[in-house]
């Protein structure tokens, strides 16, 4: 049984791919694809896995399904703890009709709506790739990798290597900010492969003639009925050692001075083990991929220690600290919420408070009076959140100014442009502000009292968030 739209994916078109895996692609499908009883090989030579031939999901004028990612109509990344994850595992190819992994295969399309949608994402904070592929093709791989140089312009993207990184695969592992990979991990294979499948003597022996009839000299270039002549071999040797070029570019581009456009092209296509493409710049760190994961979203979100379980469609909360007997009031509970995500708070006794306070290992103590970096942190952190929550842009946006306030990144003067440039939800909350002036204190009016409620129950939620 002929294939010859999955042929038409392993030969005749360049693949950034790791030989060995091509070969044992060729090895086991090859027969079938083509054909044919087996195949031989003239050198040590290889092609990729093959895509589905399924109209695609995700296209690349049509961007909506970013929006369907973001709205949670489609499946797409996880989120935990404001990172998004995505998987990035098996063969990479172009034009491929799913989001996520699909019978051991990516689509390019698919990553880049994850990517587009985890930007535009105000849940997310970071972004993770998982990354576990041999490579796959050509076409549609350097915009994505384009894509994800951009997005950390905006976002944090680590990349973590579980268990390989090879052609394709490292390709997109080299636009992030960082790459993770394990001792006995590997990446690199920065090169470009093309097959020629020549059909003339298994048609000859079959007794059968095929004639090419082209217009333009060079149409029938690598056509599989003839051998390959030395002349087309020079030209389709010359176009892989251009993509070779783009490729490397790229690399040497998203690894951001880590290994030069020289250093790249000198690793020859070689393949690195942990440490070793650390050595060499194509990795930065040795690390289990999973504790890196854990680091980084600790990382992200300012605190050290244990994080929250996984989830995929919702973020998951912290435990809070042991909650005040009394009401605190707004500026009270922001500043709780400072210290628990920065430590402040346990940095030094409380005032008034007998305990003595242990003894630095330098065995000096500063002066109380004296304002320490971490207190000016806090107090910038304090002010910054209550800037938003409290700015007459937040009225009637509550949600969204908690959800910009939880972001550290964020500033007062972008949290109120994009507080401003929202829709107003005041009409649909309007009843519930009333009924909550009713429960008010009498001997206190609901105007003094609405915002200092409103600016502490999103302080409050923040310490969970």
């Amino acid at each position: 049984m002929s294939m010859p739209e999955i042929a038409s994916r392993v030969f005749h078109t360049p693949l950034l791919v790791t030989p060995a895996k091509a070969k044992s692609f060729v090895a086991g499908l090859g027969p079938r694809i083509l054909g044919v009883s087996e195949v031989a090989f003239q050198s040590d030579v290889e092609p990729v896995a093959t895509p589905s031939a399924a109209k695609p999901f995700a296209s690349i004028l049509d961007g909506r399904l970013s929006h369907e990612i973001r709205m949670g109509e489609r499946d797409g990344y996880a989120l935990r703890d404001g990172v998004a994850l995505i998987a990035v595992a098996g063969s990479l190819v172009h034009r491929g009709a799913w989001v996520g992994s699909s019978s051991g295969q990516v689509s390019y399309e698919g990553v880049s709506a994850q990517i587009e949608a985890a930007c535009m994402d105000h849940r997310v904070k970071s972004i993770a790739l998982e990354i576990d592929s041999h490579g796959g093709e050509v076409a549609g791989l350097f915009s994505l990798a384009k894509q994800i140089r951009k997005a950390r312009t905006s976002k944090k993207v680590f990349a973590f290597v579980a268990d390989h990184a090879f052609s394709a695969g490292y390709a997109i592992a080299a636009q992030a900010d960082r790459i993770i990979m394990p001792e006995a991990g590997g990446v690199g294979s920065i090169g470009v492969i093309c097959l020629h499948a020549d059909h003339s003597q298994q048609l000859s022996d079959a007794g059968i003639n095929v004639t090419v009839i082209s217009a333009g000299e060079r149409k029938a270039d690598g056509n599989p009925y003839e051998p390959l002549p030395d002349d087309v071999r020079s030209s389709l040797e010359g176009e892989m050692q251009q993509l070779r070029q783009i490729f490397a570019e790229n690399v040497a581009a998203g690894r951001n001075g880590a290994i030069d456009l020289e250093g790249v092209l000198s690793t020859e296509a070689a393949t690195y083990l942990g440490a070793e493409a650390v050595k060499v710049g194509l990795a930065d760190e040795v690390a289990e991929p999973a504790e890196a994961f854990e680091e980084f979203i600790s990382e992200t979100n300012g605190r050290s220690g244990l994080v929250a379980p996984f989830a995929s469609n919702q973020e998951t909360k912290p435990m809070s600290k042991t909650a005040k007997t009394t009401n605190p009031s707004a500026e009270e509970q922001a500043t709780d919420q400072i210290d628990e995500t920065t430590g402040a708070g346990d940095e030094a006794p409380a005032a008034g408070d007998d305990t003595p306070a242990p003894a630095a290992e330098t065995n000096s103590t500063p002066s109380a009076s004296v304002q320490t970096p971490a207190a000016d942190a806090a107090k910038d952190e304090h002010d910054r959140v209550m800037g938003i929550l409290t700015c007459a842009e937040a009225e009637g946006k509550e949600e969204l100014a908690r959800s910009l306030a939880g972001d550290r990144s964020m500033s007062l003067e972008q949290a109120k442009k994009h507080l401003a440039a929202a829709a107003s939800a005041a009409p649909q909350r309007q009843l519930s502000a009333e009924m909550e002036d009713d429960d008010a204190d009498l001997d206190t009016s609901a105007g003094a009292v609405a915002p200092a409620n409103l600016a502490a129950d999103a302080v409050k939620a923040l310490i969970h968030d």
